[in-house]
């Protein structure tokens, strides 16, 4: 029995980034049993629709703030191995986040491996890298062409398009494609998991008719970016589990984090001028000028709108490969940043 440790801040993508290493890990040895322990704040339902993974765990426990108890009693104690997300052992995030440094100290203490303790991924336990992974899901029956749109993420509104600048952008695609209505896409209930800092009712009266899917049930919500042919955001974790749907993912790019996953699925990233729009500062704050940060500015949008345009004509095309795609992006993103990582080195090389 193998344990996928993977504790961590809740945005879908990294429920999403703990099943792709559990993927990895039983293409590596499918005779063992694999489970993964994740964030109960974050979309654990998704192992649900991995038929690799034996059972998640959903871990109810601070992240941010430090724990006065951790109550792992969730956990089978005995495991095989324990795999743990190798954060736990990088000193700035255990120093920012000090709920999660009190999990792994707790989970040391509490957690049995009978063979071994090591980190998911390229670790001490086999792993085969750069495994598509798919979910076990069934699209919807939509009623014409779709283009699945998240407008923004869970971050604060400023490091998102304006509603003024997605309209320019649906009016674009509208122009463009006639025939592809948008889906979209988000959540407004205010809980502990990660919801939408921009509401999309001020978009439903375009010409384009958007199709309402907000506050569905997360499997719902990924049948219909499954059954679209592709799904249109600016960076989000959700973009990782719309890649796993096998949907092509056009994103603005251009927030705090570049985009750094891509599942052997075609992708656009289009990724500012970054002289002009500055973007990237990852852990540091982003700056933020008349109340949104420049590469998501109107100015921004405007400036790329032709590019978004193109990029999504070649996405519904069908015509752009994975590995051209790859190769175009990392070319992109040397020029705008050279601090680039990737899940299992996919940038290595390109």
């Amino acid at each position: 029995m193998i344990l996928v440790n993977f504790f961590y801040a809740q945005p879908v993508g990294h429920a999403v980034e703990a099943l792709h290493y559990a993927h990895g890990h039983h293409a590596a040895d499918p005779t063992r049993n694999i489970s993964v322990a994740l964030n109960a704040a974050t979309a654990v339902e998704l192992a649900d629709l991995c038929p690799f993974v034996e059972h998640a765990y959903a871990i109810d426990h601070p992240f941010l703030e430090p724990a006065t108890h951790s109550d792992l009693s969730v956990l089978p104690r005995e495991w095989d191995w324990v795999l743990d997300d190798p954060r736990r052992h990088q000193a700035f995030q255990t120093d920012t986040f000090a709920g999660m440094r009190d999990y792994y100290a707790a989970s040391d203490a509490h957690l049995i491996a009978r063979e071994g303790r090591s980190i998911a991924g390229f670790g001490r336990y086999p792993y085969l890298p750069h495994q598509p992974l798919r979910f076990a899901l069934e699209p919807a029956d939509l009623e014409q062409r779709t283009i699945a749109v998240m407008l923004a993420g869970s971050s604060e509104p400023a490091l998102y398009p304006s509603l003024t600048a997605w309209r320019s952008i649906l009016d674009a695609l509208h122009a463009a494609h006639p025939g592809v209505r948008p889906a979209l896409i988000g959540r407004t209930t205010r809980d502990a998991r990660t919801s939408s800092a921009l509401d999309r009712r001020a978009l439903l009266d375009h010409p384009s008719k958007p199709l309402d899917a907000y506050d569905l049930p997360l499997k719902q919500q990924l049948a219909i970016v499954k059954a679209s042919e592709l799904f249109l955001s600016p960076h989000t974790g959700f973009g990782l589990a719309a890649l796993a749907t096998g949907t092509p993912w056009l994103t603005i790019s251009g927030g705090r984090w570049f985009e750094y996953y891509f599942n052997h699925v075609p992708f656009r990233s289009v990724i500012p001028d970054v002289e002009r729009f500055p973007c990237f500062s990852q852990f540091s704050p982003a700056m933020i000028v008349d109340g949104r940060t420049p590469s998501m500015s109107d100015a921004r949008i405007a400036a790329d709108l032709d590019r978004i345009v193109e990029s999504a004509t070649e996405l519904l095309s069908g015509t752009l490969t994975y590995e051209q795609a790859l190769i175009d992006y990392f070319a992109d993103l040397k020029a705008a940043t050279g601090d680039i990582w990737s899940i299992d080195g996919v940038h290595v090389g390109r």
